[in-house]
């Protein structure tokens, strides 16, 4: 079929969807991916926003014919894809005979053995949890996915939500006597009947490394894999062909070994004084890694007396955990499990703390009360390359953010990508009469101590332009709390600040009071989607480039010099443009959006390499000007007309 023409305006998708018009990129995006999948290629398409890009590869994967699996960036994302746009495409092109699936990680399904486990435990720590524990267990009477999506009145950071569902250590498998009702089964058996499945890139690379490593299949095998807001998944792919092993992980042991031990070997009492020991091991180890929350090298820390004697009283503390649990492992096969746990997290902290590859970073990360410790491959793309090779059907990535100028070479060489077939599709939205970039003059250097002070100043006059109407990105949470201070009592309009309210609640109630400004770092620089006139202007404070104390650029840098390369040019700014590209993104959200962009940074205009991060960015006129700020807000918008079809790359 010609895809192109079932996006025309008289097609089946303009008859479903009222106000629908035709995009050029849109139709171009789905040609090259029904061609991918024919071809079964490898294909890389940057799609700007307002493209149209998840119908642009729906459409050719429902009509292919074959097994596809979509993988997406986040469960939001997962669920707009199964409950809203494949049931519309589905329908619009009368293909309502191909089976559809939506499959998530474990850790989202109701485990019905731990829910069990937790209601004969019968001790919460406080009476909220107490409280949401009987809303989960009302609940559970009445679903048949178990999702645990579908229960609003319990926050999902909720730490009763561990003890309800399983992780891939504490799962009992077939060994389960819930086995047969299991609802992670029953997803899983529903996916391997479909004929589309959508997961997420954190399910994807779990089913990649488990198949890599002879477990078993927990996807069905495809035809050909789309993968959706790709620019994220190399970090993905570092976190899964790395391992680590958390302080969490060592308290759930704890945690199940007890409650095992009190159902099945009440008479081991050495096993509740090894559970009370490992409790305080850990939190010991927590302690000889400092009071301040960070992310370092594990060398930095590695050789101090507080942490040698902590690492190996934890040691120990497995040892001996494990030397009671091998003969209580007869009584049932949730003992059985934490004895095969301990064996597995001593192995991890062994390797983590005493690692001897020179391919992978050792680092440890720091939160307020626990801790991880990781082992990062130094490079991701052998591991990629060897899952395409292994799964040779057809691979298509896409995002809005892949390329540097008109260059995939980054993101390719990133993932070992040889030779993909490429194409760059820029945005149909005007951003020539919807736009205006601005870049305030007179700001410091960004290494400058008052920086921050200073740009505040610079914007707060752009802010009274715009009537609130802002996001505010930020770089760091130093400088975020830096900038909330200074607003504090300045603004005559509401203040949301990261941190106070959960992200969700933050964007429901910007969304809500319609002048509002909040004030964002990482997790605000993309996977937002505010339109219409309450997000008219985005700040940004300064160019994204990682921080140099990160321990694994600080690995990635040291390895590229010893090749011989630049690990600024070659990666440092490629990363910094592809992020500041998101965080763009977020101003110009649908065809009747307009408003202004405040990149603050002076480096934009002071250094060579400023160019091409403007050579990244949407066309849109720029100033130096408040007065054309001003005046930009004060005018009416001009009508929207969709832009012509640029050039692939």
């Amino acid at each position: 079929m010609d895809i192109a023409k079932l996006l025309e305006a008289d097609g089946p998708l303009a008859r479903r969807l009222p106000g629908f018009a035709p995009r050029p990129q849109q139709q171009a995006m789905a040609l090259a991916v029904a061609d991918a999948l024919r071809r079964r290629q490898v294909l890389l398409v940057e799609a700007g926003t307002g493209t149209g890009k998840t119908c642009a590869y729906l459409m050719p994967a429902l009509l292919s014919g074959s097994k596809v699996i979509i993988s997406t960036g986040t469960r939001n994302l997962q669920d707009q894809l199964y409950y809203k746009d494949l049931p519309l495409v589905r329908e619009a092109l009368n293909l309502t005979t191909v089976k559809i699936a939506l499959l998530k990680g474990r850790g989202n399904y109701l485990c019905l053995h731990r829910l069990a486990l937790a209601e004969a435990g019968g001790r919460w720590p406080d009476r909220r949890q107490a409280a949401e524990f009987t809303r989960i267990r009302a609940w559970t009477r009445r679903t048949r996915q178990g999702d645990i999506a579908e229960v609003s009145d319990v926050p999902e950071d909720s730490p009763v939500w561990s003890q309800v569902t399983s992780t891939a250590d504490n799962c009992l498998g077939q060994d389960c006597p819930e086995w047969q009702s299991c609802h992670l089964l029953k997803a899983r058996r529903k996916a391997y009947e479909a004929d589309v499945v959508v997961i997420n890139h954190y399910l994807l690379f779990a089913d990649l490394v488990l198949k890599e490593e002879g477990f078993g299949e927990l996807l069905p095998g495809a035809d050909a894999f789309i993968l959706d807001e790709a620019h994220q998944l190399p970090e993905v792919a570092g976190h899964f062909f790395g391992f680590s092993l958390s302080g969490r992980q060592l308290e759930e042991l704890a945690r199940d070994t007890l409650l095992e031990q009190r159902r099945d070997a009440a008479d081991f009492t050495a096993l509740a004084d090894c559970v009370y020991a490992l409790g305080k091991a850990t939190a010991d180890l927590r302690l000889a890694l400092g009071q301040e929350i960070r992310r370092a090298a594990w060398q930095k820390v590695a050789t101090l007396p507080a942490l040698v004697t902590a690492r190996e009283v934890l040691q120990q503390t497995l040892l001996e955990l494990q030397q009671h649990l091998q003969p209580a492992a007869a009584r049932g096969k949730g003992l059985e499990n934490c004895w095969r746990r301990s064996l597995e997290l001593l192995e991890r902290l062994t390797r983590l703390t005493e690692p001897t590859t020179l391919d992978a970073i050792p680092w440890f990360e720091t939160y307020s009360r626990s801790f991880s410790l990781n082992l990062t491959p130094l490079d991701v793309a052998p591991h990629f390359r060897a899952c395409l090779e292994k799964y040779p059907g057809s691979w298509i990535l896409t995002s809005a953010t892949l390329a540097v100028g008109d260059s995939f070479a980054h993101f390719s060489a990133r993932l070992g990508l040889d030779n993909p077939v490429t194409l760059r599709l820029d945005s149909p939205f005007d951003f020539q009469r919807h736009a205006l970039l601005y870049h305030p003059p007179g700001l410091p250097q960004p290494a400058s101590p008052h920086y921050t002070e200073a740009m505040i100043e610079a914007v707060l006059p752009v802010l009274e332009a715009s009537q609130g109407r802002a996001f505010l990105l930020f770089t760091s949470f130093r400088a975020l709390r830096e900038a909330a201070a200074a607003l504090e009592n300045r603004l005559e309009y509401p203040l949301l600040v990261q941190g106070s309210l959960s992200r969700h609640e933050l964007l429901a109630r910007f969304r809500r009071l319609g002048n509002a400004v909040l004030l964002g770092t990482t997790s605000f620089w993309e996977g937002v989607d505010v339109r219409g006139e309450a997000l008219s202007c985005v700040v940004i404070d300064k160019l994204p480039f990682a921080s140099p104390g990160d321990p694994v650029l600080e690995g990635r840098i040291a390895a590229l010099r010893q090749r011989g390369e630049d690990p600024f040019l070659h990666y440092q700014l490629p990363q910094a443009v592809i992020m500041l590209k998101q965080g763009v993104g977020r101003l110009i959200r649908d065809v009747h959006d307009r408003g202004v962009l405040v990149l603050c940074d002076p480096r934009l205009l002071s250094r060579s390499y400023g160019q091409v991060f403007l050579d990244s960015l949407p066309p849109m006129r720029r100033t130096r000007r408040l007065e054309e700020v001003r005046m930009f807000f004060a005018a009416p918008a001009p009508p929207a007309e969709p832009s012509p079809l640029p050039a692939p790359a």
